[in-house]
C-alpha cells in the first residue's frame, strides 16, 4: 500500500552536513521525497509537535535540542512508507540500531539519533498536517 510518512533530519545531523546522505538512504530504499522544508523550530512548535511526551522527564531536553539548529522536515512516500522508513532509521538507541541503518551510522546517543519518523498511520497524518498544512504540500509525480 502506498503511504506517506513524516521524516525529520534532526539538528545533530544537519550540523554535520548529513542531509544529502540521509535523504539518499531513504530514496535508495524506494521512498520518494514529495514535500520538504528546512527550518529552525520555535519553542512552541517543538512543544506542540512533541506534546505526547510532555509528561516525560526528557521532554524539556528534547524540545531544547530540536530548537538548537535547523532541521529538515520531509514527507516520504512509497510502498509501506511508515514501516520502511522505520527500518531504514533503525532503533531509537543508535547502540541497538542494526548495522547500516541511519541511526547506527550517524546517531550519537538516544537524544541525538539524527532522524525522526512517524510510528503509525495516525501519527503520520498528525505530523504531516502539523508541518504541511493542507494546500501547502507540493507533490510531484516522478513517473
Amino acid at each position: 500500500m502506498i503511504e506517506q510518512t513524516l521524516s525529520i533530519i534532526k539538528p545533530d545531523a544537519t550540523a554535520r552536513n548529513l542531509i544529502g546522505h540521509i535523504l539518499s538512504r531513504f530514496e535508495e530504499q524506494g521512498l520518494s521525497v514529495v514535500a520538504m522544508q528546512m527550518c529552525t523550530l520555535s519553542l512552541p512548535e517543538a512543544e506542540g509537535f512533541y506534546h505526547v511526551h510532555r509528561e516525560r522527564p526528557f521532554f524539556q531536553d528534547l524540545v531544547a535540542f530540536m530548537c538548537s539548529a535547523p532541521v529538515v522536515i520531509s514527507v516520504l512516500e512509497g510502498e509501506d512508507a511508515i514501516a520502511r522508513n522505520r527500518t531504514v532509521m533503525g532503533a531509537t538507541d543508535p547502540a541497538q540500531a542494526g548495522e547500516g541503518t541511519i541511526r547506527a551510522m550517524h546517531g550519537r546517543s538516544i537524544e541525538e539519533n539524527s532522524v525522526h519518523g512517524s510510528d503509525s498511520a495516525e501519527t503520520a497524518r498528525f505530523e504531516i498536517d502539523y508541518f504541511f498544512a493542507r494546500g501547502k504540500v507540493y507533490s510531484y509525480d516522478l513517473s
